[in-house]
Order: C-alpha cells, then structure tokens, then sequence
C-alpha cells in the first residue's frame, strides 16, 4: 500500500479469498486498483479522485474495493492491468472483468462508476469476461531460421532513421532489441544507445528513466525501475564490447553508480525510485537544496537477478571491482533469504508470492551469469529444476506461477516476455552443466509461440534471439578457473550471446590450459591463448 491510500476515503481490502467472498455474500462487484509506488498518477489519483469524499462514498457502499500493489503481486498486474498504472479495473466476484481504465478523474469516474452499476444491476455475472490471454492457449509451432530473418525485417522495417529507436511514437529504450541489433543491423543499436545515453541518462544523479513521451526521445517519464536500468547497463555494456565507444563505458557506469548508491539498501537493490518531474527538471545546484523522489526498498528477487547479470557483464568487459562486488552481495542475500530448495520467493515478508516465473527466471539469470563470470553458480540447477517441474506443462508451456488463489489467480497465464528469460537462461545453463536437458526444455518453451512468429514485432525481440540461440548454439569451454587470463579473454571475445564455461576441464575432455569453441556441439578448435582464442573466435 501506498502513503497516499491513507490519504483517501476509500475502505480498502487486501487482496484475496476474503474479499472476493464478501463480495459474493454482498451481491457486488469489486473494484480493483492496480498501484505502484512509482507512478505519480497513482498517488495524483488517490489525492485527487479517491480522496473525493463523494466518490469514495460510493465506492464504499456500492463495491467492495480491493487495492493491489502491481510490483508485489505481478501475477496480478498480468491479469488485470488495463495498460498503465493506476489500472482501474471492475470486476465480478468470480474475478472476471467488467471494464476498465487507468487514471480518471473526478467526472470520468463518476460515470464509469455509474455505467458499471448499471451494466451489473442488468446482467450481473453475466457481464463478466476473461482477459483475451487467459482465454487463448500459446500458438505453438517449429522454431526456425525464419523466426530470426522476421525480426531482422522488423528491425529494417521500424527504425526511425531520424531519431534513433524504433517506431514513430513514444520511445522506450528496448535494450534486449538492441542486443539482437547489435550482431545484425548495428548502425541501429548504435544510434539507439546513443540517443538513450542523451535523453534517457540522468547525468546528475544517474540511472536511466523509463521512456521519452515523443518521437524525438523529448518529455522524458522520469522514474526509475531497478530492473529497467539493470537491462540498459547490460545493453550499453555489449555495445561497449562490440565498438569500443568510450561514452557506452561511461554511461553504463553512471547506470550502475545510481544501482549501488540511490538503488542500494545495503543487502541488495532496492526496486524504484519515483518520477517526481518537477524534481528532475531542476538544475544540479536546485536539486542539491531539493528532497529527492521517494525510494521503494522493497527487495525484488527478480529485479536483483538481472541487477547481478548485468554488473558481472560490465565487470567481464571491464575488470570493474565494483560492479563485481555488488553483485556478489546481492546474489548472496538472494540466494541466502528469497531462495529455498529452488523456489523463489519474490521479496521478504511473510505474505510474499513464491515460485511466480519472473523471479525463477531473472533468479536464474543472475546464478548463471555469476556462474559464467565468477565460476560460482549458486543454486541456479535447483532453481531451473524446481522451475521445470512445477511450473512447464508437458507440451513445453511455460506457466506464470503456480495456479490457484483468488480472482482469475485460477487461470493459467502462459506470459511470452517471461517464458522467453527462461529459456534464455536454460539455454545457458545446458552449457555451463553440459546437461541437454535444459537445451530441450528451452526449446519447448520458445516453440510453445512458434506459431505468431510472424506477429511479433520489435519488442520481443528478445524471442528472436533465443531462438536464434537454439539454432546456432557457441560454447567456449575454458579449462582453467574464472579470472585466469584465458577465460577473462573468452569473456571479452566471445559473441554476447555466445556461454562462457569455466573449470571446463572438471566434466569434459578439455586440457586444463586450453579453451575450446563448440557450436551445437561440434568442437571447432582449440587455443592455449587469448591470441590464439581471438584467432579462432574471428576465423
């Protein structure tokens, strides 16, 4: 819950059984609002909508109001978000939806509220639908090369030559689009980095904001989400690596330093910090004098997993003790207070979600990356395994979460984004374990939306790569132990989708001085050096 709900004069419930059933008992329906602590038109809308006494007054004897924070409960947010945040969302008391919106004002939600008692006194339960995703499974197919070629024609067909970034509209930063762009169309990764460097970079007080409101990356929306920054560090680490640009170095290091201070609860990364414009429209010397945007401390396990993935990238490129150490400490307090016999906990507290996929996946992330970077791999088998078998249906769907709860909670959600960071970081760990196991439930994962590969646009590009992945799979397998010369050159050198392996040597059929390129399995050579290894990765 917000500060700001204690400002209103609504009579909020938690989220759950309890308040769906009064609902039932009373004969009405629910109004849901899908907060964050982030958003300034959340707490705009609970001083100035909510907080009307008239309004609330109807809410209070006409529905049974439920208020949910979207970050904690993101199988929720999946369910029930009407595009942005504050969602408004009225609902039976099965959960199904009636209709929705995101910020309203005064006279907007006098009369939705008044459309809705009408729709609900004339048909009731009736009324109610499920969300399109809930009702449809995946369009399951065969991954193939065309998969890739699609999303290179998307690349071509979107870029905004004038500006940078793809499409003609609002510009948010894509980095894993960039990642894909960056081995095969990168004169567009570049451009994008730069101009997400010049408008999305706070140059005062570091990290990134979410997006630009104009084409011309202008009107930036100024919060900043742990996660996101930790995606664009990780995008401008690879475009550092790819070109040598001095300026991805710099920008990606501002990204960290806000991570590790601002960001920093001294266990781990905090989740977001507000986006208070008129604060960051203020000049350094104003802002000096200013209170800064409110701070979330919550620590999310999945927000922390790519956190600890993307300084260890920047540590692998850089050598940046920093970043390393970070990580190092967060993966541990991870993987020591929200990780038990590989089930993810999404943050501390007793009420918290458990085994939702976002944070088996981001969790997973990290462990492998550390175990590539740093040859420690934490529980990241126990986290996959439990992730498999409790959560991916025999036909390679991925689920959500574990099903069950309150609302549509019953009904499986099969989430492309988070499938795909699964498979992503299976992918990874077949190498790291030489387990093919996890190569084939990778594939069964990306092959579950096979079918819409035609579909997809720009900003699941991210697919693209996993599948391109699959099929053309590059292992370097390093016989010595992490941070030996050779496997600090593998990092460096190799493609950044291709998996790093150290302590190679241990399970396979690999000198203890040697480094080795295998591509889907076939071995491709050998190099005792990081020249002879840049030798081979180039020819």
């Amino acid at each position: 819950m917000t500060d700001s709900a204690d400002e209103t004069h609504v009579e909020w419930r938690e989220w759950g059984e309890d308040a769906f059933e009064a609902a039932e008992r009373a004969g009405k329906p629910v109004l849901l609002a899908l907060v964050t602590e982030w958003s300034e038109e959340s707490h705009n809308m609970d001083l100035a909508t909510y907080a009307e006494p008239r309004i609330a007054a109807n809410i209070n004897d006409g529905f049974i109001p439920i208020r949910v924070d979207a970050d904690r409960n993101p199988h929720v947010r999946e369910r029930y978000n009407m595009g942005g945040f504050p969602s408004t969302v009225f609902c039976t008391p099965e959960g199904e939806i009636l209709t929705g919106a995101t910020v309203l004002g005064i006279d907007g939600f006098r009369e939705i509220l008044d459309s809705v008692r009408r729709t609900w006194d004339q048909q009731g339960e009736k009324a109610g639908s499920l969300p399109r995703p809930l009702k449809e499974e995946p369009p399951r197919g065969k991954v193939t090369a065309r998969i890739e070629e699609h999303m290179i024609e998307q690349l071509l067909g979107t870029f905004d030559d004038e500006f940078g970034g793809w499409g003609n509209d609002v510009k948010f930063p894509l980095p894993r689009t960039v990642e894909f762009a960056l081995v095969r169309a990168r004169d567009q990764a570049t451009r994008t980095l730069d101009a997400i460097q010049t408008h999305l970079l706070d140059t005062y007080d570091g990290g990134f904001y979410r997006f630009s409101r104009n084409r011309n990356w202008g009107a930036a929306r100024c919060e900043k989400l742990a996660d996101e920054n930790a995606a664009v560090v990780r995008a401008l680490a690879h475009g550092y690596r790819y070109t040598g640009e001095e300026s991805y170095r710099e920008s990606a290091e501002r990204g960290i330093e806000f991570l590790t201070t601002t960001l920093w609860t001294g266990d781990a990364f905090a989740a977001s910090q507000g986006g208070d414009e008129e604060y960051f429209r203020f000049e350094p010397s104003e802002r000096a004098d200013a209170d800064a945007p409110a701070v979330d401390e919550t620590v999310f396990a999945g927000h922390n997993g790519l956190a600890i993935d993307a300084l260890l990238r920047y540590y692998a490129y850089t050598d940046d003790e920093t970043a390393r150490q970070y990580a190092r400490q967060a993966r541990d307090t991870v993987t020591e207070t929200l990780v038990e016999d590989g089930r993810v906990q999404r943050y501390p507290g007793a009420d918290a979600p458990q085994g939702l996929l976002v944070d088996q996946a981001r969790t997973l992330r990290g462990l492998v990356t550390s175990w590539s970077v740093l040859g420690e791999p934490g529980p990241a088998v126990e986290v996959a395994e439990w992730t498999l078998s409790t959560l991916q249906d025999e036909d390679g769907s991925v689920r959500d979460g574990p099903t069950g709860g309150a609302g549509l909670l019953d009904e499986p959600l099969y989430p492309l984004d988070t499938t795909v960071e699964l498979a992503d970081a299976l992918l990874d760990l077949a190498a790291l374990t030489g387990d093919e196991q996890y190569r084939a439930a990778a594939y069964d994962a990306v092959a579950a939306f096979a079918g819409a590969g035609e579909r997809m646009g720009v900003e699941v590009a991210h697919y693209a790569t996993v599948a391109a992945r699959l099929d053309d799979f590059q292992v370097i397998e390093v016989g010595t132990e992490a941070g030996s010369d050779l496997h600090r050159a593998a990092l460096r050198l190799a493609d950044h989708e291709a998996v790093v392996v150290p302590m190679a040597q241990e399970s396979r059929d690999l000198p203890a001085d040697e480094a080795r390129l295998v591509v889907d399995g076939e071995k491709q050579g050998v190099a005792s050096t990081p020249e002879e290894l840049e030798a081979l990765l180039i020819a």
